[in-house]
């Protein structure tokens, strides 16, 4: 699968989560594909479980912004942000392709912090 093909495959993936179609969010992933939340401990295994999982989520998200994606070859890269309840999750996905499909996936989650005003001399603010 070329790199054009993979980043196509992500930008149909990520949409269909934000609709909601689970179906089209899954058609990425291998039958046999492996997804860890190391925050958690939780491994998932097989994209049936998978999707069954973030089908039965009582939060489904409000919100759902791709700030970037990078990759090469068979790893790749989303840098994202969900919205649970009005609160914001900072989310970065490593995906692992092989024939076209997702193998192994990792997600990171991440909260919302204040910034220390003792480092304001050196920072922006972000939008």
């Amino acid at each position: 699968m070329q790199e054009d093909q993979i980043h196509d495959a992500l930008d149909a993936h990520w949409k269909a989560s934000a609709d909601g179609d689970v179906d089209a969010e899954h058609a990425i992933y291998a039958d046999d594909a492996i997804c860890d939340y190391p925050q958690s401990g939780e491994r998932i295994l097989g994209r049936k479980n998978l999707q069954a999982l973030r089908s039965h989520h009582p939060g489904k998200p409000s919100g759902f912004n791709v700030r970037r994606i990078v990759g090469s070859g068979d790893l790749w890269i989303t840098e994202y942000t969900i919205t649970y309840q009005g609160k914001p999750a900072y989310t970065v996905s490593i995906m692992e392709f092989r024939d076209g499909k997702v193998v192994h996936e990792t997600q990171y989650f991440a909260d919302p912090f204040e910034a220390p005003a003792w480092r304001s001399q050196w920072v922006q603010r972000m939008a």
